[in-house]
């Protein structure tokens, strides 16, 4: 069980070819022409066997050549037959290398497959590759050079031109993968293959789009946790939406959200395939994560500049040598050097000059990383200064990365350079762009490690009251809300609003505004109209009664001209909000096809579409994530002291991106939504106009709550509209410890690493094997981060969690928390069972803590609708063998192993 259900694809132990005789030209596909060819020029390493399905025999004596993998090139009438054989014969996947193939066709060979149990990569797919393995199952040409990274694209002629790209600039690969149109093995299954392939340090994909976000999401993260990430995707295009209700509509883009929803995962967005390969090239290098800082040294002012120029273009910061560091060089260059901001050693710097202010800028704890350029120079030997580099280079704990300008020159300092596994680039910006996509990786890992719940720690918001707003709406066949509406659904979540009254006639508007005292603003109330200053239906500044009634008929007469089918309620009137040095901005909320909800900030305002101001997250948010996504805005230098108004209360708009972010998660029919704007000052901030569009339901559909779980009771709302699941909170539980005291019960998050890795450290020998089948004494750090960023939706994993009293680095003794038992659910491949594990602190075996994690973990399976939990018991261990048993396991030999027993239960 521990190995992963895609290895008989990706690394078959045995191979069958269906690709038609060879001797019958007129039955020979090109693509099984160039399928033969691969695989023949490996058949050492992986022999096939080549079948053909009209003449070979009986299914008995088809039989005997059971395998792995099954490859299938055949024209596609012989496809759904060819498959059906694999399937007979007991072989455990399958590749279709067939194009041509529509998704009619691609649909019924999926379910073909589903029915004989087999793993389909393809169709319309050109195979893959593993070097290591020597197979090319592939008919995307040579086979490539063996390396670290791996290649998963979703267009079959780029698969071609990036291998040939790679072959002539000697990178190499553990895995290549092309997918092609309708492909039953999808992106995510693959990303999530390659997520525990120990050969592959970093992946590379090339993306057309994707068809299951959530599932998407769920395998880049779990990916993008473990190792590094680089997506280059086609298909982008400007923002827009003629259809658009609200402003935040008209203004984000599809490729923005999936901008956000990369950085979210922990990946890295490049825009070419060659790009991709230096990120790569770069992140494969096993740097830490680092930040913006990078340091420049040069031999050269003007290369030095145009580097300068890259780095401020691409939002990245110069790092320049702390004063005790630049002092402390300084005697050790050139008279002419300067250490101002760049680090700039003049044309008479040597190659000791050169490696002393690389070592120096390494060392600094004010700088990130280091790109060392070199231009020519009369007397400076450039293989000597390549060596210089190298030599510090094995010193430095943070990127470096070169720059030889030049050409015939520089070649061999460039393979000095590149056999020392520093990235080496040709120009400087290119090299100052593979630094910013390191950065950026940093950047994105912090977002990856944010697992935020539905709700914030916040007030609880009224969310029986929102509801009912929204059913009365939807209830009316309506999806647009009015001003009125919408901002008591801000309320009910509180977001602070302007004082809102509604009058419905021209005298209501004239007592309404007396009482809410002057000045006021009068806005039109109706269902049909999106933007109100459109129709002229906003007037500010009334001073008086008589000026609000005539003002509430002119404006109702204006709107009937411009919209005769509008419906108009009547005219809000509510009271300016007092003259001071506020900031206008605006919090939205638009649902992208495929990610869902998107959260947007930016500048508010009538100007709105002009100024297009918009950073985005998907939800959920928690503060941290919050206060990045205001940080991306555009306004957020106006948000500080500017211009004599002070600072802003920061910590308010943070609160309203949170109560949104509650919304969009409780409520799925939420389509659209704009507040602006929304006024933010020293004091606060407030709601001054909202707008909310939801999705149209169909008569009967419940808006929101808990559903029926398949066994007679109700499992709370799965958030089927988010792509990121919010960390489940609901399982948290405090129960009592057998002895004396208490634990806790709760979903493991990204931050509890550093303690599950103390229980594994702490446990005896026997109990790391019994559990691991390993003599490791501590997790190996992929395994860690894996075990710990879990996705949500298809496993979980419940710490029990005790506060202890311990002595701090100080010596004083403080409270902290230890994970002291671990349980943990992984959804199967089916989507009907899942496999369990179990692991106890030696010294709190015997308290109760083992029948509680399991009874706790299966009561997960059981909400997510599983049908049963299975596992694999050490046959020699017997405590955990007697445990399953308690609890009504089944508890029978393991066929594959005899050291091992099967132990299931029914859910």
């Amino acid at each position: 069980m521990d190995k992963h259900y895609l290895t008989p694809l990706f690394s078959p132990g045995s191979i069958v070819v269906f690709a038609g005789p060879a001797d019958v030209p007129e039955r020979q596909t090109r693509e099984a022409r160039a399928l033969r060819a691969a695989l023949d020029a490996n058949a050492g390493a992986h022999p096939p066997q080549y079948l053909d399905i009209q003449t070979t025999g009986t299914l008995a004596d088809l039989a005997q050549s059971r395998a792995d993998l099954a490859i299938i090139a055949l024209p596609p009438d012989e496809l759904p037959a060819a498959l059906e054989v694999a399937g007979r014969i007991a072989c455990r996947s399958a590749l279709i290398a067939t194009h041509g193939v529509g998704a009619d066709e691609a649909a019924q060979l999926k379910k073909i497959a589903r029915r004989e149990g087999l793993y389909l990569l393809g169709p319309n797919s050109l195979g893959f590759q593993r070097p290591h393995l020597k197979l090319n199952a592939s008919a995307a040409g040579p086979m490539a050079a063996e390396g670290s990274l791996a290649l998963v694209s979703q267009s079959g002629a780029l698969t071609t031109a990036m291998l040939d790209w790679a072959r002539g600039n000697s990178v190499g690969f553990s895995a290549v993968v092309s997918l092609g149109q309708n492909a039953a093995v999808d992106l995510a299954q693959v990303l999530d293959f390659l997520a525990s392939d120990a050969r592959t340090h970093a992946i590379l994909v090339y993306l057309e789009g994707i068809a299951n976000a959530r599932r998407f999401m769920s395998a880049l993260r779990s990916a993008a946790n473990a190792k590094p990430v680089v997506v280059l995707k086609a298909g982008r295009r400007p923002a827009g939406n003629e259809a658009a209700q609200t402003h935040c509509r008209a203004i984000v883009g599809s490729d923005e959200v999936f901008d956000a929803a990369l950085r979210r995962a922990g990946a890295v967005r490049v825009r070419s395939f060659v790009e991709l390969f230096s990120a790569a090239k770069c992140l494969a290098s096993r740097y830490r994560p680092v930040g913006p800082r990078v340091a420049i040294v040069t031999n050269g002012g003007g290369p030095g500049v145009l580097a300068a120029d890259g780095v401020s273009e691409l939002g990245l910061a110069l790092g320049r040598l702390s004063p005790a560091v630049a002092q402390a060089l300084a005697p050790q260059l050139s008279p002419l050097a300067s250490l101002a901001d760049l680090v700039d050693l003049s044309a008479e710097a040597t190659a000791a000059h050169y490696r002393a202010a690389v070592e120096a800028a390494a060392r600094d704890s004010a700088v990130d990383g280091v790109l060392a350029l070199f231009a020519p120079q009369f007397g400076a030997e450039p293989e000597e200064f390549a060596r210089a580099l190298v030599a510090a280079k094995a010193q430095a704990g943070k990127p470096v990365l070169a720059c030889w300008l030049g050409d015939e020159t520089v070649a061999t300092a460039r393979r000095l350079i590149h056999e020392a596994s520093i990235p080496s680039f040709r120009t400087p910006e290119a090299a100052v762009g593979a630094f910013a996509n390191i950065a950026s990786f940093y950047r994105n890992q912090q977002l990856l490690q944010q697992t935020p719940p539905p709700l914030s720690t916040l007030a609880k918001p009224d969310i029986e009251g929102a509801r009912l707003v929204i059913e009365s709406v939807l209830a009316e066949r309506r999806t647009a809300l009015t001003e009125m509406e919408s901002k008591t659904l801000l309320a009910a979540f509180h977001i602070p609003v302007t004082q809102t009254v509604l009058a419905r006639s021209a005298n209501e508007a004239m007592m309404i505004a007396t009482q809410l005292g002057f000045p006021v603003a009068l806005k039109i109330d109706s269902p049909d109209v999106a933007h109100k200053s459109d129709v002229q239906g906003v007037a500010l500044n009334i001073a008086s009664g008589a000026a609000a009634r005539d003002t509430y008929d002119e404006m109702v007469e204006r709107v009937r001209r411009a919209l005769p089918a509008a419906r108009i309620n009547g005219v809000t009137v509510q009271k300016m909000a007092p003259a001071r040095r506020g900031r206008e901005v605006y919090v939205g909320m638009v649902t992208d096809e495929p990610f869902g909800p998107v959260i947007v900030f930016g500048a508010g305002g009538t100007m709105i579409e002009l100024i297009a101001d918009r950073a985005m997250e998907l939800p959920p948010l928690n503060q941290f994530l919050a206060r990045r996504l205001v940080e991306r805005s555009r306004v957020a230098e106006t948000l500080a002291e500017w211009r004599g108004a002070e600072a802003v209360d920061g910590e308010a708009i943070e609160q309203v991106l949170l109560r949104v972010s509650e919304m969009v998660c409780e409520f799925p029919q939420l389509r659209e939504m704009d507040i602006n704007p929304l006024i933010v000052d020293e004091r606060g901030a407030v709601a001054v106009d909202a707008r909310i569009v939801l999705h149209g339901v169909a008569q009967g559909a419940s808006v929101a709550g808990p559903h029926a779980d398949g066994h007679g009771g109700l499992r709370a709302p799965d958030y089927h509209h988010l792509a990121i699941l919010p960390y489940p909170a609901r399982y948290e539980q405090v129960y009592p410890l057998r002895g004396g005291g208490e634990y806790t019960v709760r979903p493991i998050r990204p931050d509890d690493a550093q303690m599950l890795q103390e229980l594994v450290r702490g446990l005896s020998a026997e109990s790391r094997y019994y559990r691991f089948v390993s003599a490791i004494a501590e997790l190996p750090a992929p395994m860690l981060a894996r075990l710990t960023l879990i996705d949500y939706d298809r496993e979980m994993a419940l710490v029990a969690v005790v506060r202890e009293r311990r002595a701090g680095a100080d010596g004083e003794v403080v409270d902290s928390e230890r994970i002291v038992g671990v349980s943990r659910m992984i959804t199967n491949p089916d989507h009907e069972t899942c496999e369990f594990s179990l692991l106890v602190a030696d010294d709190f075996a015997g308290k109760g803590l083992g029948s509680r994690l399991m009874e706790s973990i299966m009561d997960v399976a059981r909400e997510k609708g599983l049908s049963e939990v299975e596992g694999l018991v050490l046959t020699n261990n017997s405590s955990m063998l007697k445990l399953m048993r308690s609890l009504g396991f089944i508890v029978k030999p393991f066929a594959e192993d005899p050291d091992f027993r099967l132990v299931t239960h029914p859910l």
